[in-house]
């Protein structure tokens, strides 16, 4: 079959196109914003890529034209699609009905910490040998892509939250039927599909519903919107994270063993089970941690090699990674866009640091340009999500409808730059030896992170 992918750089349609290429399709596809490291991984993998959406392309015509949800009506590509009458399904369906129908299916859902549970949990399943498929919005660094197809009954994946197509306007997550499905948290997000957070509660309660009563749902048990989904109906297991009901079947916890939780108790009915000790750091990569276990747990894989596994987990690109150091500078790359995100991995940074012994500051860059963001749902929760933060720095994108001036004016010790020169150059002005560089944005930040990396060594090499 020729399946011919309309946006198909994005995380998820370009590890879809992959796991097409591997069942022994034809694919290719187009986009606009061709660019690593998804160009290099459909380049890899054989994977012939348009610039633009002439429809051009669609001659000859294939058998399949799969839609990104990316992709919207006047789309001259779209147009010629609907016009000619071209079959044509969406990323999720399509997955859901030739990739997912005969496997057992491990998704990983919430607001925060999908991409980093889902990696922790294909890796724990590698680890117990069950050699898992795969499909996570980010590269796990214990293996060398977003996405691959194997053998395995098992597949993992990030069971995201926004719109399917702009013809399904469900969340993607819908199209998965998992049998074991994990939700971290929920939160308001993504407020330019969603009006509120009971519309997002309403599709986390359609994905409950595709879960088997032989299936298992994971969540946290003081997460209020979670039990508002759990309470319109669940049919299957369910297991608690963090319940006080400790003598509980189906109750897990944890208790940090260092102040950073890069080792941490792992409790079943209020008994320890496990202890991990690994590189990561932060409360919310502990949970992210339990979270994996209990799920692995539901296929067989015990507590103890779960916790071996996360000894040797190493994260995944962009979530707390490790730039560079120069001169006791260490610069980080983090995704986190959300304030709850932002403020769970400066608290895990500004812990590190405390357990490390590091005597330099923690500074956050940031730089608001998601639709939410732009649409101005979080700026009052901005200031409070970097107080362990010794000081900010603020990159204010184009589009924003509000002044990152005034929601941070009564702010100390924080800069506010209008352009990507003026940030990089107060940066190399102020950093010093010892201070720890947090770079977050769900964007590429103009290549900030390089670009400043290789300025502090130059820097360096200077004044030695």
């Amino acid at each position: 079959m020729h399946l011919h992918i309309l946006g198909i750089c994005g995380t998820f349609m370009g590890s879809l196109a992959q796991l097409a290429k591997a069942q022994g399709h034809k694919v290719t596809g187009s986009d606009q914003g061709i660019y690593p490291p998804m160009s290099d991984q459909l380049e890899q993998a054989g994977i012939e890529v348009i610039a633009g959406f002439d429809p051009a392309q669609l001659n000859p015509v294939p058998d399949c034209v799969i839609i990104g949800n990316a992709m919207s009506r006047g789309n001259p590509a779209v147009e010629f699609v609907l016009d000619r009458g071209l079959p044509y399904m969406s990323g999720p369906d399509w997955m859901g009905k030739y990739l997912l129908a005969d496997k057992w299916v491990m998704a990983v859902a919430g607001t925060h910490g999908k991409t980093t549970t889902s990696s922790m949990l294909a890796w724990l399943l590698e680890y117990g040998g069950m050699n898992p498929s795969y499909l996570i919005g980010g590269v796990p660094e214990n293996f060398s892509t977003s996405a691959r197809l194997t053998d395995s009954n098992f597949f993992i994946i990030e069971a995201d939250e926004y719109d399917t197509a702009f013809f399904d306007k469900r969340s993607k997550f819908v199209h998965y039927h998992p049998r074991t499905l994990v939700m971290n948290n929920l939160e308001f997000d993504h407020a330019d599909i969603f009006d509120d957070l009971a519309a997002i509660e309403r599709q986390f309660h359609h994905l409950v519903r595709t879960v088997p009563s032989t299936g298992q749902v994971i969540y946290p048990a003081d997460n209020a919107a979670l039990q508002r989904v759990i309470a319109q109906g669940c049919w299957s297991e369910q297991v608690l994270i963090n319940s006080d009901q400790t003598d509980a079947k189906n109750n897990w916890a944890v208790e940090a063993i260092l102040d950073d939780c890069s080792q941490f108790k792992v409790l079943h009915q209020g008994q320890e089970v496990a202890i991990v000790s690994w590189s990561l750091n932060g409360e919310h990569n502990m949970y992210n941690g339990l979270a994996a276990i209990i799920a692995a747990r539901h296929v067989g894989i015990e507590p103890h090699t779960a916790a071996e596994a996360l000894a040797q987990f190493q994260s995944v690109k962009r979530r707390m990674e490790l730039v560079g150091e120069v001169n006791d500078i260490r610069l980080f790359d983090d995704f986190a866009h959300h304030p709850t995100a932002i403020k769970l991995t400066l608290s895990g940074a500004k812990a590190n640091q405390t357990v490390n012994a590091r005597g330099g500051r923690l500074i956050a860059v940031l730089e608001p340009r998601s639709n939410t963001m732009k649409l101005g749902e979080h700026k009052a929760k901005l200031a409070a999500s970097v107080e362990d933060a010794d000081c900010s720095y603020w990159l204010e994108p184009e589009g924003l409808s509000w002044s990152l001036n005034d929601e941070l004016a009564e702010m100390k010790n924080q800069t506010v730059c209008q352009t990507i020169e003026t940030l990089e150059n107060q940066l190399l002005k102020d950093i010093q030896a010892g201070d720890d560089v947090v770079i977050m944005s769900n964007g590429s930040f103009s290549g900030l992170h390089r670009s400043l990396l290789a300025k502090l060594k130059q820097r360096e090499a200077e004044l030695s």
